[in-house]
């Protein structure tokens, strides 16, 4: 039977859409959370390192991805270099990451139409945004793109205005206003938050087999999508906390509670909350959230489509629409998983859920980095990361810190996260290794 295969239609634009559009979302809620663990030296510190990792990061894993421009991503570098039980783990990770951040992403979308919309609980919201994205994605890729590129321009044109009308009342001294309030270990439970800025980026790798010459392409989108968030970052991280220090960007006016709104509240400092340019930024700014959303959801389908084609998971989820050439049954397979993770009301919990499967994807793809450079020297590689071996080391170093520093800290997560890692193996030995039913594939 002919391997399932997915239509070529993706340039170097769409990618730059795809690639910002995954993680625009962490500009507008949840980074902020990590002021009130770290301050603003804590947080910037987290930043500042994780933004090397994903710098260093990126162009590492763009040599794979132009190498083995396949659906699977980690997934597939992890097998070819280490094997089936490492490539089960890179995979599984990548699922987790990409299943578990469009919840979240869900429930803060839900939460802002309720402002809107308060006789329809937040739930509802969610879920019927994930059944319209779901459907979007499997209308083809093409318009999913498209549709990706319109509202990530459009977010990120926003995040410029928003800069625009803060940074006039920007003052250095709210910078350094209680910057370090736990003391440096605030910084390493800041990492989270600090990830979250950048969270999916490497989805980018995951629609590599549906893009026009991927040797070049992928490059292009890749790397003008990590110029554009690092800038983005600085941007967002300085107007915002600059306007009144960064409480004010963590707690509301009169409350304890942290808010998961961050530049609302930096803007009702400069222009108050009744402006018609605050209520016109906030609209547009769920954008932000929804281009996010739909871009991992994008990138989750292609992840557990590669898993259903090598019968790593029921066959049925490796299946393209006969129609559409697009991952279907695993899109709404993740759907189903994404809608039960939001009944549970744990956003926060979820969202460093997502973090723990990114580090383990981010550490085993760089190993595999290396091991590949070692066994296939002679494999065609369109494009060849700078700076080797300095940036794969670098990107391996940090995120095992990282991955170490977050387990630490959320001992409990860390528990939920591994132990479920450790059934889907249970699942993998016995269910696929032993009846060796992966096609055209070695054990090892």
């Amino acid at each position: 039977m002919a391997e399932a295969k997915l239509k070529q239609t993706l340039g170097p634009v769409l990618l730059w859409g795809i690639g910002v559009g995954l993680v625009i979302s962490g500009m507008y809620f949840g980074w902020n959370l990590g002021l009130a663990e770290g301050g603003t030296a804590g947080l910037g510190v987290a930043t500042l390192f994780i933004a090397i990792m994903y710098v260093t990061f990126t162009f590492s894993y763009s040599e794979l991805a132009c190498a083995i421009p396949k659906a699977g991503g980690a997934f597939d570098y992890a097998d070819r270099a280490l094997g089936k039980r490492m490539g089960f783990f890179g995979g599984m990770a990548q699922i987790i990451e990409f299943v578990f951040a469009p919840p979240a992403i869900a429930a803060a979308i839900g939460a802002y139409f309720h402002i809107y919309f308060p006789a329809v609980p937040t739930l509802v919201i969610a879920i019927i945004a994930y059944i319209i994205f779901t459907l979007l994605n499997i209308s083809g890729v093409k318009a999913a793109t498209t549709f990706e590129l319109v509202i990530t321009v459009l977010a990120v044109a926003e995040l410029f205005i928003f800069a625009g009308v803060t940074l006039p009342e920007f003052e250095f001294a709210n910078l350094r206003q209680n910057a370090l309030p736990n003391g440096w270990g605030g910084a390493f439970a800041a990492i989270p938050f600090a990830i979250w800025f950048f969270l999916a980026i490497e989805g980018v790798a995951n629609v590599a087999e549906e893009t026009i010459n991927p040797q070049r392409n992928v490059l292009l989108g890749f790397g003008s999508a990590i110029f554009t968030l690092v800038m983005l970052c600085v941007l967002t991280f300085s107007s915002a906390v600059g306007v009144a220090g960064w409480e004010a960007v963590v707690y509301p006016e009169g409350s304890n509670q942290p808010s998961d709104s961050p530049l609302p509240l930096a803007l009702s400092y400069v222009v108050g909350a009744e402006s018609w340019l605050y209520h016109l930024l906030i609209s547009i700014g769920l954008l932000g959230l929804v281009a996010s959303f739909h871009g991992i959801i994008l990138a989750a389908g292609r992840a557990t489509f590669e898993f259903g084609r090598v019968s790593y998971v029921p066959k049925l989820l490796g299946k393209v629409h006969p129609r559409f050439q697009t991952p279907a049954n695993a899109l709404i397979v993740n759907m189903l998983i994404g809608i039960i993770a939001l009944l549970t009301g744990k956003t926060g919990e979820i969202i460093t859920i997502a973090c723990f499967g990114a580090l383990t994807l981010y550490i085993i793809s760089m190993i595999s980095f290396f091991v590949l450079r070692k066994k296939e020297p002679e494999m065609e590689r369109p494009f060849k990361v700078p700076f080797y071996p300095a940036f794969p080391a670098i990107a391996l170093i940090i995120a095992s810190i990282a991955l170490v520093a977050v387990t630490l800290y959320n001992p409990v997560i860390a528990l939920v996260y591994f132990s479920i890692m450790a059934l889907a193996y249970v699942y993998f030995h016995f269910f696929v290794l032993k009846k060796d039913v992966v096609p055209g594939v070695t054990a090892k």
